[in-house]
């Protein structure tokens, strides 16, 4: 890959290329191949403002490990999301001496780092909010992408709507420290999102969750009623995803932070 990249850069420096042949050519060498198990788009952050996460559903143990260490060697981080026990062992074989292995077990997240390899700090500060203790796992989802994406996160659990009178305080903490989107994890009928949308200027990312029983169980209700909010302002993600959420957020926050620096 490096090889690839520096013939890329020679032929823009030598001007043979253009800039958009330039960008054209890093897209396509962004893909590579993981033996004949996965296509890694390695190169992912630098054209789409966020890492390569892999989903451990659905992957046996050593294939996952395989991916993982791959994406290590290559990229000097990775993210794995929805990791059960077996998978994470199998990983914690295989990682190579000196690497760090940052597990996040409400999250079900991992995250592998090279040696020596830091996130870079972007300026961007988001909020978490959740309705419940059962939607926490789901906004650590969001918590853990969304600071490997560099944003700073303010996190606030429990404060739903059967005691909204615990929202208030930490969201007047959020504003005060001027966030630039804010998550909103809640399960049930889902009305944490359209309070909050309705009270802030900055942009909201609902999330519905699976908690909740009886019509409309496992998110449904929750999905229909953020969908459905009058409240402007919000966006709806799908069922427990967390990690879309992070992303999102992570994503508006940077592009803010970045239009905030001094030209």
């Amino acid at each position: 890959m490096r090889g690839v990249l520096r013939r890329i850069l020679q032929g823009l420096v030598e001007a043979k290329i253009s800039i958009d042949e330039a960008e054209k050519m890093l897209k396509v060498a962004a893909i590579e191949e993981v033996s004949e198990m996965a296509r890694l788009d390695v190169n992912r952050e630098v054209w789409k403002g966020f890492p390569e996460i892999i989903l451990a559903e659905g992957k046996g143990s050593e294939d996952l490990a395989k991916v993982a260490v791959e994406l290590l060697e290559k990229r000097g981080r990775a993210i794995i999301s929805r990791i059960n026990k077996e998978q994470l062992e199998a990983v914690r074989k295989l990682i190579p001496n000196g690497s760090e292995l940052r597990s996040n077990k409400r999250a079900r997240m991992i995250v592998l780092k090279r040696e020596g390899f830091v996130a870079e700090k972007t300026g961007g500060k988001i909020g978490i909010l959740t309705a419940g203790t059962s939607d926490i796992p789901v906004a650590e989802e969001a918590k853990v992408v969304a600071e490997e994406m560099g944003c700073e996160v303010i996190t606030a659990y429990d404060v739903g709507v059967a005691g909204i009178h615990r929202l208030f305080p930490p969201l007047r903490e959020m504003i005060n420290e001027d966030v630039d989107a804010i998550v909103v994890v809640a399960g049930r009928e889902g009305a944490l999102a359209s309070v909050v949308a309705g009270v802030v200027d900055v942009p909201v990312i609902g999330v519905p969750t699976s908690s909740g029983y009886g019509f409309g169980a496992k998110g449904v209700g929750a999905l229909m009623a953020m969908l459905q909010a009058c409240s402007l302002g919000i966006a709806v993600v799908n069922i427990d995803g967390g990690v879309p959420a992070g992303a999102i957020a992570a994503l508006i926050s940077n592009r803010i932070a970045t239009a905030k620096e001094p030209e």
